[in-house]
Parts: C-alpha cells; sequence; structure tokens
C-alpha cells in the first residue's frame, strides 16, 4: 500500500465514534478514506457489508472502488460504494415504496404545463425547478415554502405550482430526484425500526465531499447515527469548506463549518499537506482565501520544491487577453516545457469560451472543451446561426437544412408529420421548402396561423438582406422571436449554463463582419476535429474543473462583475477563485482585461488579494 503521511494516518486508524477530515485540495484524501476502508475490514474485523460509502458522483465512488481492488481484492465488491442518491433509491424500494423516477427533462414538462393551464406566463419553468429543488433540498414542505414566502407575490405563485406539481406526481406515484432524499428523511424519521435497522446493517458510514451536503442529506446522516452506539459503530466524513462551491443547488458549507458543534464529541483531523501544487501557487490561494470570514483555519503546506512565480496578463480587451494566453500557450509548448493536454483554461462563465476558442483556433492549436459544447454548437447560439443562414439564401440546399432546424424554434408546434408533408409537396412541384411553405394549403388552423406569422417575420428580413448588417439582424431576431426569454424559459440557473451571455458573445462576434456569408464562412470552421481533440487544451468553466489537476492552468476573466460574479456571495465567490487555483500544479498564470463587452472593467479584487495579500 502507499504510504501515508503522519496526518493521513492518523485519520485511516480512527476506528468507532464521529470523526470529520478536512482535506485541503491534493492532499490525498481519497486514498486516506480508502485506506480506512481497509484498516477495518483487515486489522478490526469490520464486515465489508457492514460499511457504506457516500459520494455524490457515480465517477467518484468508482474511483474509491478502483483504489480498493489492489488491497481488498474481491472483497471490494461487498463494499456498499455509492451515491447518495442511489443509497436512497435502494433504500425506498427495499422498504416496499411504489414508485417511478421522472427524469429532469420530464420534471421541467410538468411545470411547463401546469404554468401554461394556469395562466402563469410571467413564470420562468426553469426558475420554478429551481425554487422547487432548492425547498426540497432544504425539507421545506409546500405549506411551509408558502409561509416562509408570504407577501411576496411571485413566490407565492410558485408555491402553488409547487404544491400541483406534487399532487400531479403523487397521482401517478412517480417521485423526482430530490423525493429520493425527503422521503428517505421522513420514512427514518417517523419509523424507529427501520430507522434502527439501517444503523445495524451500516456500522460504519463514510462520506466524501462533505462541504457539498444539503440540509436533506445532513437530516438523513443524523438519522443515520441518531442514538447510535458509537462504541461499535463510526461516521467518519471528509471535506474541505474551501471548496464549497455549490450553494446554487442547496449544499450548506455551514455542514462542515458545523460539525464539530452539531457532533460535540467527534474528532477532527486535518490533512493540510499539498502534493498537488508548488510553494509559489499555495501562497496565492492562501492569501486569497484568508479573506474569508467563515472558514476552518489551516495553513496550506507542501513538500514540493519551488516553481515558477506566478504570473498575471493584462489585456486591453477580452481579445487581447486572449491572443496573450494564447501567446503564452505556444511559447510553453515550444520550449517544450509542456504539451498541449497539460494545459487548461478555466473560466468562470461559459460564455468567456468563446474568444479563446477563435484565438486557438486561429493560432491551430487543438483544444476541446470538458464536458460541454463549442461555443457555435451551443443550442442557443446556433439556431440564430441556422436563422441567419436561412435568411441569407432560403432558396438552396443550405436554407432547406436551415429551415428544418429553425421552423420549430421558438415551438411553433409544427410536428414531424407536417414537416413531411411538406417536404413531399416540395418535392413533387420542385421547389425549394421555402417555396413550398408559401403555397402548400393547410388545413390544421393552428400551424397555418404559426406558418403565416414565421412568414410575416422572416420575409422583410430576407428582402432586406443585403442593408442588415448581422449583428444588427441578430439583434432583430432577438427582439422579434422575443429569442431571450425562450432560451431562458426553462433555463434552471447554475453558475456556467448563461445562455443571455452567450448570445451577446454571438452579437459581439458578428461585429466584424459586413455581412452574414463571411460570418459563417468563419462560425463553420469551428466543427473541424481541432476543437475536439483530447490531447489538446482543456477548456472549461471552473466548477466543472473541480476534482482535477494540471500542469499548468490559466485563469482568465478576472475582473469584478465576472469573478467575484456580481449576484453571488463574496464567500463562495472567493472559494470558486480558490478551486480554480488550486487545480494548477507547476504553473499559474492569473488574467484580465481592462475593457469587457466594449465597456471600462476594474480587475477583479481577488487579484489583488492573491498577489499583494
Amino acid at each position: 500500500m502507499i504510504h501515508l503521511n503522519e496526518a493521513q494516518r492518523a485519520a485511516a486508524s480512527f476506528t468507532n465514534g464521529i470523526a470529520s477530515v478536512v482535506a485541503i485540495p491534493g492532499s490525498g484524501k481519497t486514498i486516506t478514506m480508502t485506506h480506512r476502508i481497509a484498516n477495518l475490514i483487515q486489522n478490526h474485523g469490520v464486515a465489508p457489508e457492514s460499511i457504506l460509502g457516500l459520494t455524490f458522483t457515480r465517477n467518484a465512488a468508482a474511483a474509491m472502488k478502483e483504489k480498493l481492488k489492489p488491497v481488498l481484492k474481491e472483497m471490494t465488491k461487498r463494499v456498499n460504494l455509492s451515491t447518495i442518491h442511489s443509497f436512497c433509491y435502494s433504500l425506498l424500494k427495499t422498504e416496499g415504496k411504489v414508485f417511478e423516477i421522472i427524469t429532469d427533462d420530464e420534471q421541467l414538462n410538468i411545470i411547463k404545463k401546469i404554468l401554461k393551464k394556469h395562466k402563469m406566463n410571467t413564470l420562468s419553468s426553469g426558475t420554478v425547478v429551481r425554487e422547487i429543488r432548492l425547498a426540497k433540498n432544504n425539507l421545506t414542505s409546500v405549506d411551509e415554502f408558502t409561509v416562509l414566502f408570504a407577501g411576496d407575490e411571485t413566490m407565492q405563485k410558485v408555491a402553488h405550482v409547487y404544491e400541483l406539481y406534487e399532487k400531479e406526481k403523487k397521482k401517478k406515484m412517480r417521485y423526482d430526484l430530490n423525493d429520493l432524499l425527503i422521503e428517505t428523511y421522513i420514512l427514518l424519521e417517523e419509523n424507529k425500526d427501520i430507522r434502527k435497522k439501517y444503523q445495524d446493517m451500516y456500522s460504519h458510514i463514510l462520506i466524501d465531499e462533505f462541504q457539498d451536503t444539503n440540509p436533506a442529506q445532513m437530516g438523513i446522516v443524523n438519522l443515520l447515527v441518531k442514538e447510535r452506539n458509537h462504541q461499535k459503530a463510526s461516521l467518519f466524513v471528509v471535506g474541505d469548506d474551501w471548496q464549497s462551491i455549490y450553494a446554487f443547488t442547496g449544499a450548506s458549507v455551514g455542514n462542515i463549518l458545523n460539525f464539530q458543534k452539531t457532533f460535540p464529541e467527534s474528532e477532527q483531523f486535518i490533512l493540510d499537506l499539498n502534493y498537488r501544487s508548488t510553494p509559489q501557487i499555495l501562497q496565492v490561494c492562501q492569501k486569497l482565501i484568508h479573506h474569508n470570514a467563515k472558514k476552518i483555519e489551516k495553513v496550506l503546506r507542501t513538500d514540493n520544491p519551488d516553481g515558477e512565480a506566478v504570473v498575471v496578463l493584462e489585456g486591453v480587451n477580452e481579445e487581447d487577453e486572449a491572443l496573450q494566453v494564447v501567446a503564452e500557450i505556444k511559447d510553453l509548448v515550444e520550449r517544450n516545457e509542456c504539451v498541449y493536454k497539460d494545459i487548461a483554461v478555466l473560466y468562470r462563465a461559459n460564455a468567456q469560451s468563446r474568444v479563446i476558442e477563435e484565438m486557438l483556433q486561429k493560432q491551430k492549436i487543438p483544444f476541446h472543451i470538458e464536458n460541454g459544447m463549442n461555443f457555435y454548437q451551443r443550442f442557443e447560439v446556433k439556431v440564430l446561426l441556422e436563422y441567419l443562414r436561412f435568411i441569407n439564401n432560403p432558396l438552396s440546399d443550405q436554407g432547406d437544412e436551415a429551415l428544418r432546424v429553425i421552423m420549430n424554434v421558438p415551438n411553433r408546434y409544427i410536428g414531424k408529420r407536417f414537416i413531411g408533408e411538406l417536404e413531399e409537396y416540395a418535392g413533387e412541384k420542385g421547389l425549394f421548402l421555402y417555396e413550398a411553405l408559401k403555397k402548400i394549403r393547410i388545413d390544421v388552423p393552428y400551424i397555418r396561423k404559426f406558418v403565416r406569422e414565421f412568414i410575416a417575420i422572416i420575409e422583410p428580413l430576407i428582402k432586406d438582406v443585403s442593408i442588415i448588417e448581422p449583428a444588427e439582424m441578430i439583434g432583430i431576431l432577438r427582439e422579434v422571436l422575443d429569442y431571450d426569454r425562450f432560451v431562458t424559459d426553462d433555463e434552471i440557473p447554475s453558475p456556467d449554463d448563461e445562455k443571455i451571455a452567450n448570445i451577446n458573445q454571438l452579437q459581439l462576434a458578428a461585429l466584424r463582419y459586413s455581412n452574414i456569408e463571411a460570418l459563417l464562412a468563419y462560425t463553420d470552421t469551428f466543427t473541424d476535429e481541432r476543437s475536439h481533440d483530447k490531447n489538446g487544451v482543456a477548456l472549461m468553466t471552473i466548477h466543472k474543473s473541480k476534482g482535477l489537476e494540471f500542469p499548468t492552468v490559466f485563469l482568465i476573466g478576472m475582473i469584478d462583475g465576472i469573478l467575484p460574479n456580481k449576484r453571488g456571495d463574496i464567500e463562495e465567490e472567493r472559494r470558486i477563485a480558490f478551486v480554480a487555483a488550486s487545480r494548477a500544479m507547476k504553473m499559474l498564470f492569473l488574467t484580465y482585461s481592462r475593457m469587457y463587452m466594449g465597456k471600462q472593467v476594474k480587475r477583479s479584487t481577488f487579484l489583488d488579494e492573491m498577489i499583494k495579500g
């Protein structure tokens, strides 16, 4: 087995009782957890079946199993390692609960139908879903939600939808993912026998990434250890309050901050030796997080040798910033200091990827978007480009392809059957689809209505295409289609899904071109293999980078309003910046611009905190 340092060994040797392990980035928390599991089984005679390890992702559970296999071999299969939601699902099914799980898309569709039926057009379906999820993660019932937001007209409407949504699910015996938590909590709380059954079944419980737990998950944990004999059992949680960045999902950093208050008898272990980064990188991380008031005090340490100084780059605007970043990347690779796949470019919001993608493409540098789409392939961007493609040349094969994409966006309730009839009619008459659309007899009244509305919108734009520049055309489309509302209606607010920002970036990029053809010729180049190369530079949001590490990291867009985000809690925003910087192993570049989206901006306050302290 891998040699453990003193702090890791102390934590891994913990047997019975309650303990928290506060682990800084790169301190070997997973190794510590797996060693503890092995220690319980091999040295203390604990049955593998009585160990429950809970993680937040399937990948994390799988990774832990892989690390256990060399030690426990076949016994690994007997250890229950799963996500919290999977555990709850299994428990409820075992205890005879009859239900089906609805997907996120199904949940959204149910909410949409309720809003439409009750004519609540002012409410965004995505926002309603988010509020319901947050309520459930906080164990807030419909009645409690109604009382909590008394006097708030909008939230009272949300409360009404929440109530109708719960009734609709109950009628069909269906649960959403958040229900798994609530129903498990209620069952364990109300049924003493079932609670004792699972307390006896799982004498040793381990929880990874504990800083990301929400009140419902914490409630379940409390019930699983309530009134237990800790001389024969344990609760062992691992996490880092400095890396708590999921408040938008309902996660509560207070669960780890207040752990010792919740469990006064608990022990605390601190893993503060970093194996990942240079002292120079850890120093800027330490300086940054020092400014947070709510935190568990730790000192970032490493035995790694000195590395390069952290570099700060200033650009005139975001294009110049990207140019400098790409120049540095080229230089690093040409000097053989690293290869492209060693490099990650991190940003606060998805929309910030555009300029970097463009500069990398221009310099023929391979790259990929980690777990995401290239800027010009994102739905809200691609649809607008297809509108431009159609308007530019409606009577062509390209126009036909574009029309198939845009005809039903925003939703005009034009089904596949009608499109099939249209294609058949066009084929018979030897017409392009748009010609056929204007001539075909339409018997269904609502389809006829929507087609007429579409033609009324699009025809003037086709006629004036030669005198309207691409950026202006995008602006017109946004207005006449009520496009912004359409793309955000089902958007569940998150830190890295900002569709309006993506559209704004498209419009900004379009300013460079005087005609649509030139813009499309440029954007079409982003479908080649260079922009999907897993051996290329990794581009991703900070949230997607959590748990990863790279020899070289560029943290871009460090300006006030972006990082920190103007809508975010300042301490969580600081933790987000901390997570980004702590991904770097050998080299860290912090970059910003004096202008952004054509406006003068201030460099991030975090930048000064990181450099000056």
